[in-house]
């Protein structure tokens, strides 16, 4: 198995340092393609496809096992990776981006059930840990080695490397995957052993899945339309992703109602922020500012260093700051460090300046993110827990994909007209859903009495 072992962290390494190092290399290519324009699309139609991919590869899983998801998932990844490399225009570019992120969604998931499936229960936890932690070393280096690539290499390496390494990965995942076929465990005996209601509502989550990508590439697409028929098509897409996301996640999310959806509302408000801050400062870094792509990269990895001493932190022994406070402190963290990296537009702060402030918002998703995963793990009922980690994803991916639908159609309108004014206002929308979830955190405290319904799907 170790080599199943191996090849399952490489994906999921490669997978991760693909995610990180588009956000250092963008800026280039999107001068190379003549693409500034289309900047956030190419971010937004990749979480948009992943959507649907995390949405189809858990129902696909549990029917037929994790080989052919993986399998198809590699594929999808590897396909888009390729055409994003050889893209002659920012329009095939971002078709390739839409691609990989479907085959990035399926993959991330079919892996999980592939450990499920092949390693006995002892083991899983250690798995499982070590699959998270191939998060944090793309994380760190992503960024700076995705820089020296783009710089000596040119930008079309960074797809097309992680393409020929995905190959190898992949290859030492068969072993596993044939044990996966051979002796399913945990998987449904036969074609009828799974409910029909299981197979029905795993077609009804893929459905809203799509729906929710459809409008948010309606929101992308029409968000650089001047003209009225533009303004209708934003509309359609707001409704469109409102109503999946109503389907897709638990009820009183939207309104972030106490306890357990105020949860998953506030893990969508810090991706939605932190991530929607993160890709216009490579940008802002390169075109006003005037360095390389590798340096540009660096300021990521110090946000990256400072997330990951907050986790360690705040999962240290004797913590005495209540959830509640981490909360508070984190979102408050996220709002000023994004205000200072926005003070870049003036030509006379130094960028060190933004490497400070971006090491702040960096700390305050440190102490984030495990502090909601434990709230949601806590608040949700044994049974439960699998599906409402699955929402909590979700619930990160949606918001995320809103937020640079609009806040890019927001930079592709003004930009032309003042730079500054497009950085200043794509960074203030994510400065304005750090400080609302400051705001809210108190209610993750669960009610008195906790409705029966609170981790259910509408």
């Amino acid at each position: 198995m170790r080599a199943t072992t191996i090849g399952a962290v490489a994906l999921v390494t490669l997978v991760a340092f693909e995610s990180m190092a588009v956000a250092t290399a963008m800026p280039t290519v999107a001068e190379a393609l003549d693409g500034v324009s289309r900047y956030a699309v190419a971010f937004g139609a990749t979480l948009a496809t992943a959507l649907v991919g995390m949405a189809a590869a858990g129902p696909w899983s549990d029917r037929a096992g994790p080989a052919r998801p993986i399998a198809v998932g590699v594929t999808t990844f590897v396909a888009g990776l390729v055409v994003a490399g050889l893209a002659p225009t920012m329009s095939v570019l971002v078709l390739g981006r839409a691609v990989q992120g479907l085959g990035s969604g399926v993959v991330t998931v079919a892996l999980y059930v592939l450990v499920g499936h092949v390693y006995a229960e002892e083991l899983r936890p250690k798995v499982f840990a070590a699959l998270a932690a191939a998060w944090v070393v793309p994380a760190v280096v992503g960024p700076l080695l995705a820089g020296l690539v783009v710089t000596h290499l040119g930008w079309r390496w960074v797809f097309l490397l992680v393409a020929l390494l995905v190959v190898p990965a992949a290859l030492a995942v068969r072993p596993g995957l044939r044990l996966a076929a051979s002796h399913p465990a945990g998987a449904p005996a036969g074609p009828d052993a799974e409910p029909q209601a299981a197979r029905e509502a795993g077609r009804s989550v893929v459905g809203w899945a799509v729906l929710a990508a459809l409008g948010a590439g309606v929101l992308h697409i029409a968000g650089h339309e001047l003209t009225p028929l533009g303004a209708v098509a934003i509309g359609v897409g707001v409704v469109a992703v409102g109503v999946a996301a109503r389907r897709l996640l638990p009820a009183g999310t939207g309104r972030a109602a106490r306890g357990l959806p105020a949860v998953f509302a506030l893990r969508g408000v810090a991706a939605a922020a932190f991530f929607g801050g993160e890709v216009f400062l490579p940008l802002l870094l390169d075109r006003e500012r005037g360095l390389s792509a590798a340096a540009a990269g660096s300021i990521l990895t110090v946000g990256a260093l400072s997330w990951s001493a907050a986790s360690w932190y705040q999962g240290g022994p004797g913590q005495r700051l209540t959830a509640v406070r981490r909360l508070r402190i984190g979102y408050t963290a996220i709002a000023a460090g994004i205000a200072v990296v926005a003070l870049l537009v003036v030509p006379a702060v130094p960028v060190v300046v933004g490497v400070a402030g971006w090491s702040v918002a960096g700390f305050g998703m440190g102490l984030l993110f495990p502090t909601l995963s434990v709230l949601m793990l806590g608040l949700s009922p044994v049974a439960e827990q699998g599906a409402n980690s699955s929402s909590l994803q979700l619930a990160d991916a949606l918001a995320t994909t809103v937020t640079l639908a609009l806040s890019g159609a927001l930079f592709a309108v003004l930009e032309p007209r003042s730079a500054v004014l497009a950085y200043t206002a794509g960074l203030a929308v994510a400065g304005t859903l750090a400080a609302l979830g400051a705001a809210v955190s108190g209610r993750v405290e669960a009610p008195d009495v906790a409705p029966a319904a609170t981790g259910a799907l509408h």
